[in-house]
């Protein structure tokens, strides 16, 4: 047991970024398209978040073209380049799943003062 922790803490990320729910975020992704790769932004709220050592991940969702996108990332994964913090959130919940329902103006985040 003790190897199996002694290689996932040498694949822990240095600088982890303190990540709350309902803060909307930039994360930027390396996508590797054939021999190229690059870097691509996703902006969303953050409305989960699983600590679990290298594990863990947070749930980023947006709305794009009138559809709702979500996708989960790994806090330590190298594809991950960088998470920026656009705006906090004022938040009462764990897990904002209730956004799924809403629309519009009905689906935002108050903001932290």
């Amino acid at each position: 047991m003790d190897l199996l922790k002694a290689v996932t803490n040498e694949q822990l990320k240095n600088e982890v970024p303190v990540l709350n729910i309902g803060d909307t975020v930039r994360v930027s992704v390396k996508i590797k398209e054939g021999n190229k790769e690059r870097i691509q932004a996703f902006e969303g709220t953050i409305i989960a978040k699983h600590s679990n050592g290298i594990s863990s991940t947070f749930t980023v969702r947006r709305v794009a073209y009138g559809c709702g996108v979500e996708r989960t990332f790994l806090v330590h994964s190298p594809n991950v380049a960088k998470v920026e913090i656009v705006r906090s959130g004022k938040v009462r919940r764990a897990k904002l799943y209730y956004l799924r329902d809403r629309v519009g103006k009905a689906a935002r985040v108050k903001q932290k003062v």
